[in-house]
């Protein structure tokens, strides 16, 4: 049987009486890629930062590698890592600099090799010596995927990764994450506005809408489910008209 590596129990969370997420439950198993998508406000960037330990949860339980979060959260995140198209790494550094200092946070054996190696699997080895706050937005989100990859972490946790990312480039992330999955039987839980991206890349999601998973499976089960013909479609509609579940049930 898969090894379940995450665990979420009616995860609820609130912020001053205001429910970001109302009552989630599911699991990933390791090696599985599982997309998170909904609209904005459903609760996706709340579930991942309840998952981070940068929010605790109002209700609920959530178990990492058969650990409970709240007790053994320094132990699990030096197994996990983050990355986001949204959160820069200082500005003023270079960026072998940045990376240096996160390996060295991360006890990462035979650094400079690791680095060297991460720059290159995303194409950006050139830029070593480049000033962070000088990058693009697409480079800049290259880098922070080289920073989460650092580690070899066991669960990877990404969000919006190639929101800023042209489409060539878009394409060879996409390829390198699912490689990667393949190779080292990496768990990624995967939050994107790119229906494309979710599609190529997850084996699974959960489409959540105001604070709950309103459906869940293969991206082509969640497409038939909604009588949609793509997951574009579905994100439209339930943006749009809001739950449809009442539509769609058998």
């Amino acid at each position: 049987m898969a090894e379940t590596i995450v665990e979420v129990q009616h995860l609820r969370k609130e912020f001053n009486g205001t429910v970001a997420v109302a009552d989630v439950s599911f699991t990933v198993q390791r090696g599985e890629i599982v997309g998170v998508l909904g609209p904005n406000g459903a609760g996706k960037t709340t579930t991942i930062q309840v998952l981070l330990g940068l929010t605790s949860a109002t209700s609920g339980s959530v178990t990492v590698f058969g650990q409970d979060l709240k007790k053994h959260r320094v132990e699990i995140l030096q197994r996990c890592n983050f990355s986001s198209a949204y959160t820069g790494l200082p500005s003023n550094l270079k960026v072998r600099e940045n990376l240096l200092i996160f390996s060295k946070i991360y006890q990462v054996k035979s650094y400079r090799e690791k680095i060297e190696t991460v720059l290159k699997l995303f194409e950006i080895d050139h830029l070593r010596d480049k000033i962070t706050g000088h990058l693009s937005s697409g480079e800049s989100t290259r880098v922070n995927l080289c920073k989460a990859l650092l580690n070899d972490p066991e669960l990877l946790m990404l969000d919006e990764p190639t929101a800023s990312l042209d489409p060539d480039i878009a394409d060879k992330v996409r390829k390198l994450l699912r490689r990667i999955q393949r190779e080292k039987g990496m768990t990624m839980v995967y939050t994107s506005h790119n229906m494309r991206d979710v599609e190529e890349v997850c084996d699974r999601v959960l489409f959540l809408h105001k604070g709950r998973i309103i459906a869940e499976g293969t991206p082509q089960q969640v497409t038939q489910k909604f009588r949609q013909k793509s997951l574009e479609d579905v994100f439209i509609r339930v943006a749009r008209s809001g739950d449809l579940l009442g539509e769609t049930s058998e």
